[in-house]
């Protein structure tokens, strides 16, 4: 699955709203943060965990932070997720500037990463 621009706008990101460590759960990173929402029995989000992590440790300043979409169904319902696994990439400021639902390719990852360095 390819990493795409938003098609529209998220709900709950007008006027230039942001994710930060208050909605998810964790520290972003310092220059951009890949962000999956997982649920428990999801067999495609172990795989994504995996390539997600991958991308970060070889990218300086990149964290990724994976959210529990069952426990954060208000979160969710505000983004708009359906799915999971759903990627959302953050540039520094905790802006989504791509974001994917299924399993990526760990190519397309690193793409869409440099769309928010």
């Amino acid at each position: 699955m390819r990493l795409r621009r938003r098609e529209r706008r998220v709900r709950g990101d007008e006027g230039g709203g942001r994710l930060g460590a208050a909605e998810l759960g964790a520290e972003p990173g310092e220059r951009a943060s890949l962000v999956q929402f997982s649920s428990a029995f999801c067999q495609p989000c172990r795989a994504t965990r995996r390539i997600l992590a991958e991308v970060a440790d070889m990218v300086e300043g990149v964290a990724h932070i994976e959210v529990d979409a069952e426990r954060n169904l208000d979160l969710v319902r505000a983004l708009g997720i359906e799915k999971t696994p759903t990627v959302l990439v953050l540039d520094a400021g905790g802006r989504i500037v791509r974001r994917a639902a299924g399993m990526p390719r760990k190519a397309d990852v690193i793409a869409a990463l440099g769309a928010a360095v």
